[in-house]
């Protein structure tokens, strides 16, 4: 695991989806390692595990400043505190808090990606990114999630946090963003 800035981070994603959950949904509008590196800093600030139940019903004002508190979690931390409580919320109503419920209760691929699109926070292409980076680097995989996935879940595409195992594979997808971006302005 290459996504988060420091080990405990990157060990935290590796064995908690809900901390895994957490940073894919923190990942916008922020460096990704950044969002990332976030669930790590929330577990310290609460002083034990991240809970699914405990952060649903957290009080949303106390949950803020947890968020808010230097540095901040995210770039908009009153926005991000109230999504992941959210998503936690439908968490403990939908998969009895248990992040990994989500995909381990998918069909096949699309009803992953389908799964993953009712999540707050999560649209289209943030289901499919995140079903990419669930068969790429945690052998989850139901049939058909590569093409469910679409382009993010070609072998050796460099287009997202799924394909992020190293630096250098990290420098291979921010060329990629770079040159999206690049194209989309020259067409503007």
């Amino acid at each position: 695991m290459h996504l988060a800035t420091t080990e405990a981070g990157n060990e935290l994603l590796a064995h908690d989806p809900l901390a895994l959950l957490i940073g894919m949904l923190l990942d916008q509008q922020i460096p990704m390692e950044k969002a990332f590196t976030s669930p790590s800093v929330l577990r310290d600030r609460l002083g034990h595990d991240l809970d699914a139940a405990e952060i649903a019903n957290f009080d949303p004002d106390a949950f803020e400043a947890i968020f808010r508190e230097v540095p901040a979690l995210h770039r908009f931390p009153a926005a991000m505190a109230k999504r992941v409580q959210e998503l936690c919320r439908v968490l403990v109503e939908r998969y009895d808090g248990r992040a990994s419920t989500v995909w381990e209760g998918a069909a096949d691929g699309p009803d992953l990606v389908k799964r993953m699109g009712t999540l707050p926070g999560f649209g289209e292409q943030k289901a499919k990114i995140f079903v990419a980076l669930l068969g790429k680097q945690f052998a989850v995989r139901p049939s058909g999630w590569q093409q469910a996935a679409g382009a993010y879940g070609e072998q050796g595409s460099f287009r997202s946090v799924a394909d992020v195992v190293d630096p250098e594979s990290l420098k291979k997808v921010r060329a990629h963003k770079q040159q999206l971006k690049a194209a989309a302005k020259a067409k503007a």
